[in-house]
Protein backbone atom coordinates (compact mmCIF):
# COMPACT_ATOMS: atom_id res chain seq x y z
CA UNK A 1 0.00 0.00 0.00
CA UNK A 2 1.22 3.46 -0.83
CA UNK A 3 -0.24 6.95 -0.68
CA UNK A 4 1.08 8.65 -3.77
CA UNK A 5 0.78 12.40 -4.13
CA UNK A 6 -0.40 14.16 -7.27
CA UNK A 7 3.25 14.62 -8.28
CA UNK A 8 4.38 11.07 -7.53
CA UNK A 9 2.31 9.23 -10.13
CA UNK A 10 3.45 11.25 -13.19
CA UNK A 11 7.07 10.91 -12.05
CA UNK A 12 6.82 7.15 -11.56
CA UNK A 13 4.80 6.65 -14.76
CA UNK A 14 7.50 8.36 -16.77
CA UNK A 15 10.64 7.19 -14.97
CA UNK A 16 10.27 4.18 -12.66
CA UNK A 17 12.85 1.53 -13.58
CA UNK A 18 10.53 -1.29 -12.53
CA UNK A 19 8.16 -2.04 -15.46
CA UNK A 20 5.28 -3.23 -13.30
CA UNK A 21 5.44 -0.19 -11.02
CA UNK A 22 5.65 2.07 -14.04
CA UNK A 23 2.62 0.40 -15.61
CA UNK A 24 0.65 0.68 -12.36
CA UNK A 25 1.53 4.35 -12.00
CA UNK A 26 0.48 5.13 -15.57
CA UNK A 27 -2.81 3.28 -15.23
CA UNK A 28 -3.61 4.90 -11.88
CA UNK A 29 -2.78 8.30 -13.32
CA UNK A 30 -5.31 7.75 -16.10
CA UNK A 31 -7.92 6.27 -13.75
CA UNK A 32 -7.65 9.21 -11.36
CA UNK A 33 -7.94 11.72 -14.20
CA UNK A 34 -10.93 9.98 -15.73
CA UNK A 35 -12.80 9.51 -12.45
CA UNK A 36 -12.25 13.17 -11.61
CA UNK A 37 -13.66 14.22 -14.99
CA UNK A 38 -16.58 11.80 -14.66
CA UNK A 39 -17.37 13.43 -11.30
CA UNK A 40 -17.63 16.81 -13.01
CA UNK A 41 -14.09 18.13 -12.86
CA UNK A 42 -12.11 19.45 -15.83
CA UNK A 43 -10.29 17.02 -18.12
CA UNK A 44 -6.71 17.48 -16.94
CA UNK A 45 -4.96 15.59 -19.70
CA UNK A 46 -1.61 17.43 -19.90
CA UNK A 47 0.15 15.41 -17.18
CA UNK A 48 -1.18 12.12 -18.57
CA UNK A 49 -0.09 12.99 -22.10
CA UNK A 50 3.39 14.08 -21.03
CA UNK A 51 3.91 10.83 -19.08
CA UNK A 52 2.64 8.91 -22.10
CA UNK A 53 4.98 10.83 -24.40
CA UNK A 54 7.95 9.78 -22.27
CA UNK A 55 6.78 6.17 -22.28
CA UNK A 56 6.34 5.82 -26.05
CA UNK A 57 9.67 7.60 -26.61
CA UNK A 58 11.61 5.30 -24.27
CA UNK A 59 14.06 3.46 -26.56
CA UNK A 60 14.83 0.73 -24.01
CA UNK A 61 11.20 -0.13 -23.26
CA UNK A 62 9.66 -3.32 -24.58
CA UNK A 63 6.93 -2.65 -27.14
CA UNK A 64 4.55 -5.04 -25.44
CA UNK A 65 4.97 -3.15 -22.17
CA UNK A 66 4.44 0.20 -23.88
CA UNK A 67 1.24 -1.07 -25.54
CA UNK A 68 -0.20 -2.15 -22.20
CA UNK A 69 0.97 0.92 -20.28
CA UNK A 70 -0.55 3.53 -22.61
CA UNK A 71 -3.85 1.74 -23.18
CA UNK A 72 -6.75 3.46 -21.43
CA UNK A 73 -8.62 1.49 -18.75
CA UNK A 74 -11.83 0.00 -20.12
CA UNK A 75 -15.24 1.53 -19.50
CA UNK A 76 -16.23 -1.55 -17.50
CA UNK A 77 -13.15 -1.22 -15.27
CA UNK A 78 -13.90 2.45 -14.64
CA UNK A 79 -17.44 1.48 -13.71
CA UNK A 80 -16.08 -0.97 -11.16
CA UNK A 81 -14.32 1.93 -9.43
CA UNK A 82 -17.60 3.79 -8.90
CA UNK A 83 -20.27 3.29 -6.27
CA UNK A 84 -22.99 4.11 -8.80
CA UNK A 85 -22.05 3.46 -12.42
CA UNK A 86 -22.78 6.25 -14.90
CA UNK A 87 -22.26 4.63 -18.36
CA UNK A 88 -22.79 7.84 -20.33
CA UNK A 89 -20.40 9.93 -18.23
CA UNK A 90 -17.78 7.17 -18.31
CA UNK A 91 -18.01 6.86 -22.08
CA UNK A 92 -17.88 10.61 -22.63
CA UNK A 93 -14.86 11.08 -20.33
CA UNK A 94 -12.91 8.17 -21.80
CA UNK A 95 -13.75 9.24 -25.34
CA UNK A 96 -12.62 12.81 -24.61
CA UNK A 97 -9.29 11.71 -23.11
CA UNK A 98 -8.66 9.23 -25.91
CA UNK A 99 -9.29 11.92 -28.50
CA UNK A 100 -7.01 14.40 -26.73
CA UNK A 101 -4.19 11.85 -26.47
CA UNK A 102 -4.66 11.08 -30.15
CA UNK A 103 -4.50 14.74 -31.17
CA UNK A 104 -1.61 15.79 -28.93
CA UNK A 105 0.55 12.81 -29.91
CA UNK A 106 -0.69 12.33 -33.47
CA UNK A 107 2.76 12.57 -35.08
CA UNK A 108 4.14 10.01 -32.62
CA UNK A 109 1.29 7.57 -33.29
CA UNK A 110 1.86 7.85 -37.04
CA UNK A 111 5.55 7.02 -36.63
CA UNK A 112 4.82 4.08 -34.30
CA UNK A 113 2.12 2.70 -36.61
CA UNK A 114 4.49 2.81 -39.60
CA UNK A 115 7.53 1.44 -37.75
CA UNK A 116 5.64 -1.47 -36.20
CA UNK A 117 4.49 -2.56 -39.66
CA UNK A 118 8.07 -3.21 -40.78
CA UNK A 119 8.44 -6.43 -38.81
CA UNK A 120 6.24 -8.46 -41.16
CA UNK A 121 4.39 -11.50 -39.88
CA UNK A 122 6.30 -13.59 -37.38
CA UNK A 123 5.51 -15.54 -34.23
CA UNK A 124 8.50 -14.05 -32.41
CA UNK A 125 7.85 -12.11 -29.21
CA UNK A 126 9.15 -8.92 -30.85
CA UNK A 127 6.74 -9.24 -33.77
CA UNK A 128 3.79 -9.97 -31.48
CA UNK A 129 4.69 -6.92 -29.39
CA UNK A 130 4.90 -4.78 -32.53
CA UNK A 131 1.43 -5.90 -33.63
CA UNK A 132 0.02 -5.05 -30.22
CA UNK A 133 1.59 -1.59 -30.14
CA UNK A 134 0.55 -0.93 -33.75
CA UNK A 135 -3.06 -1.56 -32.79
CA UNK A 136 -2.82 0.90 -29.89
CA UNK A 137 -1.26 3.52 -32.16
CA UNK A 138 -3.98 3.02 -34.78
CA UNK A 139 -6.69 3.35 -32.16
CA UNK A 140 -5.33 6.70 -30.93
CA UNK A 141 -4.73 7.88 -34.48
CA UNK A 142 -8.35 7.25 -35.45
CA UNK A 143 -9.56 8.75 -32.14
CA UNK A 144 -7.60 11.92 -32.93
CA UNK A 145 -10.13 12.73 -35.63
CA UNK A 146 -7.45 12.82 -38.32
CA UNK A 147 -9.07 13.11 -41.73
CA UNK A 148 -7.19 10.05 -42.99
CA UNK A 149 -7.65 7.98 -39.83
CA UNK A 150 -10.36 5.68 -41.18
CA UNK A 151 -8.46 5.25 -44.45
CA UNK A 152 -5.30 4.20 -42.56
CA UNK A 153 -7.34 1.71 -40.53
CA UNK A 154 -8.92 0.27 -43.68
CA UNK A 155 -5.53 0.03 -45.36
CA UNK A 156 -4.25 -2.01 -42.39
CA UNK A 157 -7.37 -4.15 -42.56
CA UNK A 158 -6.96 -4.72 -46.31
CA UNK A 159 -3.20 -5.37 -46.31
CA UNK A 160 -2.93 -7.42 -43.09
CA UNK A 161 -1.22 -10.78 -43.45
CA UNK A 162 -2.50 -11.97 -40.07
CA UNK A 163 -5.83 -12.09 -38.24
CA UNK A 164 -4.54 -10.04 -35.28
CA UNK A 165 -4.05 -6.88 -37.33
CA UNK A 166 -7.06 -7.44 -39.56
CA UNK A 167 -9.49 -7.90 -36.70
CA UNK A 168 -7.89 -5.07 -34.71
CA UNK A 169 -8.49 -2.66 -37.59
CA UNK A 170 -12.05 -3.92 -37.97
CA UNK A 171 -12.70 -3.45 -34.22
CA UNK A 172 -11.57 0.17 -34.48
CA UNK A 173 -13.60 0.89 -37.62
CA UNK A 174 -16.88 -0.56 -36.30
CA UNK A 175 -17.12 2.10 -33.58
CA UNK A 176 -17.16 4.84 -36.20
CA UNK A 177 -19.60 5.97 -38.87
CA UNK A 178 -17.51 5.97 -42.03
CA UNK A 179 -17.73 4.36 -45.45
CA UNK A 180 -14.67 2.29 -44.47
CA UNK A 181 -16.68 0.72 -41.65
CA UNK A 182 -19.21 -0.82 -44.01
CA UNK A 183 -16.57 -1.84 -46.56
CA UNK A 184 -14.52 -3.62 -43.89
CA UNK A 185 -17.52 -5.44 -42.40
CA UNK A 186 -18.63 -6.65 -45.83
CA UNK A 187 -15.12 -7.73 -46.86
CA UNK A 188 -14.51 -9.57 -43.58
CA UNK A 189 -17.83 -11.41 -43.77
CA UNK A 190 -17.38 -12.45 -47.39
CA UNK A 191 -13.75 -13.48 -46.92
CA UNK A 192 -14.50 -15.81 -44.01
CA UNK A 193 -17.97 -17.05 -44.97
CA UNK A 194 -18.23 -20.68 -43.96
CA UNK A 195 -15.67 -20.40 -41.17
CA UNK A 196 -17.91 -20.60 -38.09
CA UNK A 197 -15.33 -19.43 -35.54
CA UNK A 198 -14.32 -16.37 -37.54
CA UNK A 199 -17.95 -15.55 -38.29
CA UNK A 200 -18.53 -15.61 -34.52
CA UNK A 201 -15.82 -12.94 -34.27
CA UNK A 202 -17.64 -10.88 -36.91
CA UNK A 203 -20.79 -10.88 -34.80
CA UNK A 204 -18.88 -10.29 -31.56
CA UNK A 205 -16.90 -7.35 -32.91
CA UNK A 206 -20.09 -5.49 -33.82
CA UNK A 207 -21.75 -6.30 -30.49
CA UNK A 208 -18.79 -4.80 -28.61
CA UNK A 209 -18.61 -1.65 -30.75
CA UNK A 210 -18.79 1.74 -29.04
CA UNK A 211 -21.27 2.93 -31.64
CA UNK A 212 -24.34 5.02 -30.73
CA UNK A 213 -26.60 2.56 -32.58
CA UNK A 214 -25.08 -0.69 -31.31
CA UNK A 215 -28.42 -1.75 -29.82
CA UNK A 216 -30.14 -1.49 -33.21
CA UNK A 217 -27.17 -3.10 -34.95
CA UNK A 218 -27.29 -6.11 -32.62
CA UNK A 219 -31.06 -6.32 -32.99
CA UNK A 220 -30.64 -6.51 -36.78
CA UNK A 221 -27.83 -9.06 -36.52
CA UNK A 222 -30.17 -11.27 -34.49
CA UNK A 223 -32.18 -11.63 -37.71
CA UNK A 224 -29.13 -12.25 -39.92
CA UNK A 225 -29.18 -15.37 -42.09
CA UNK A 226 -26.08 -16.71 -40.33
CA UNK A 227 -27.41 -16.19 -36.84
CA UNK A 228 -29.22 -18.84 -34.85
CA UNK A 229 -29.97 -19.03 -31.14
CA UNK A 230 -29.68 -22.80 -31.28
CA UNK A 231 -25.89 -22.47 -31.67
CA UNK A 232 -24.50 -21.60 -28.19
CA UNK A 233 -21.28 -20.09 -29.56
CA UNK A 234 -23.19 -17.87 -31.98
CA UNK A 235 -25.61 -16.77 -29.25
CA UNK A 236 -22.76 -15.87 -26.91
CA UNK A 237 -20.82 -14.11 -29.66
CA UNK A 238 -23.69 -11.71 -30.27
CA UNK A 239 -25.88 -11.34 -27.19
CA UNK A 240 -23.27 -12.36 -24.62
CA UNK A 241 -20.82 -9.83 -26.04
CA UNK A 242 -23.51 -7.14 -26.21
CA UNK A 243 -24.39 -7.62 -22.53
CA UNK A 244 -20.71 -7.01 -21.72
CA UNK A 245 -20.74 -3.71 -23.65
CA UNK A 246 -21.36 -1.38 -20.72
CA UNK A 247 -22.29 1.75 -22.67
CA UNK A 248 -24.55 0.10 -25.25
CA UNK A 249 -26.23 -2.43 -22.95
CA UNK A 250 -27.04 0.22 -20.35
CA UNK A 251 -28.55 2.72 -22.76
CA UNK A 252 -30.90 4.95 -20.80
CA UNK A 253 -34.04 4.00 -22.74
CA UNK A 254 -33.75 0.39 -21.56
CA UNK A 255 -33.90 -1.11 -25.05
CA UNK A 256 -30.74 -3.11 -24.39
CA UNK A 257 -32.30 -4.63 -21.27
CA UNK A 258 -35.46 -5.59 -23.15
CA UNK A 259 -33.49 -7.20 -25.95
CA UNK A 260 -31.44 -9.34 -23.57
CA UNK A 261 -34.55 -10.32 -21.59
CA UNK A 262 -36.32 -11.31 -24.82
CA UNK A 263 -33.26 -13.33 -25.79
CA UNK A 264 -33.14 -15.09 -22.42
CA UNK A 265 -36.82 -16.07 -22.67
CA UNK A 266 -36.43 -17.37 -26.24
CA UNK A 267 -33.11 -19.10 -25.59
CA UNK A 268 -34.42 -20.80 -22.44
CA UNK A 269 -36.53 -23.11 -24.61
CA UNK A 270 -33.43 -24.17 -26.57
CA UNK A 271 -30.53 -24.05 -24.13
CA UNK A 272 -31.35 -23.16 -20.50
CA UNK A 273 -27.71 -23.15 -19.39
CA UNK A 274 -26.67 -20.61 -22.02
CA UNK A 275 -29.77 -18.53 -21.31
CA UNK A 276 -28.97 -18.47 -17.58
CA UNK A 277 -25.51 -17.06 -18.30
CA UNK A 278 -27.14 -13.98 -19.83
CA UNK A 279 -29.03 -13.10 -16.63
CA UNK A 280 -26.17 -11.69 -14.43
CA UNK A 281 -25.76 -8.41 -16.38
CA UNK A 282 -29.39 -7.59 -15.49
CA UNK A 283 -28.66 -8.61 -11.92
CA UNK A 284 -26.29 -5.65 -11.49
CA UNK A 285 -29.26 -3.27 -11.17
CA UNK A 286 -28.14 -2.06 -7.72
CA UNK A 287 -24.93 -0.66 -9.24
CA UNK A 288 -26.75 1.80 -11.49
CA UNK A 289 -28.93 4.87 -11.07
CA UNK A 290 -32.52 4.50 -9.92
CA UNK A 291 -34.03 4.78 -13.41
CA UNK A 292 -31.79 2.14 -14.97
CA UNK A 293 -32.14 -0.07 -11.89
CA UNK A 294 -35.94 0.02 -12.17
CA UNK A 295 -35.78 -0.92 -15.86
CA UNK A 296 -33.49 -3.87 -15.14
CA UNK A 297 -35.70 -5.09 -12.30
CA UNK A 298 -38.75 -4.89 -14.54
CA UNK A 299 -37.07 -7.15 -17.09
CA UNK A 300 -36.01 -9.62 -14.40
CA UNK A 301 -39.59 -9.70 -13.09
CA UNK A 302 -40.85 -10.31 -16.64
CA UNK A 303 -38.45 -13.22 -17.00
CA UNK A 304 -39.52 -14.74 -13.67
CA UNK A 305 -43.19 -14.41 -14.65
CA UNK A 306 -42.67 -16.33 -17.92
CA UNK A 307 -44.56 -19.67 -17.88
CA UNK A 308 -42.61 -22.95 -17.99
CA UNK A 309 -39.28 -21.26 -17.30
CA UNK A 310 -36.35 -23.63 -16.78
CA UNK A 311 -34.92 -24.14 -13.30
CA UNK A 312 -31.57 -22.67 -14.45
CA UNK A 313 -33.00 -19.33 -15.57
CA UNK A 314 -35.63 -19.10 -12.83
CA UNK A 315 -33.06 -19.60 -10.10
CA UNK A 316 -30.63 -17.09 -11.62
CA UNK A 317 -33.30 -14.43 -12.21
CA UNK A 318 -34.87 -14.88 -8.76
CA UNK A 319 -31.50 -14.52 -7.05
CA UNK A 320 -30.74 -11.45 -9.15
CA UNK A 321 -33.93 -9.80 -7.92
CA UNK A 322 -32.74 -10.34 -4.37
Amino acid sequence: EAEWTADDLPFLAARDDDPFSRYEAMQQLMINGLLSHIAGGPLESDVIIESMRRTIAGPALDRSFVAEAVRLPSEAYLGDQMQIVDPDAIHAARDALQGEIGRQLESEWRVIHAECARNGFSLSSDARAARKLRTVALNYLVASGASDGAAIAFDQFHRADNMTERQAALSILVSGATAEREKALTAFYERYAGNALVTDKWFQTQALALHPETVEIVEALGKHADFTLSNPNRARSLFGAFAANQWAFNRADGKGYRMIADTIIALDKLNPQTAARLVPPLGRWRRFDEARGALMRAELERIVATPNLSKDVLEQATKSLG
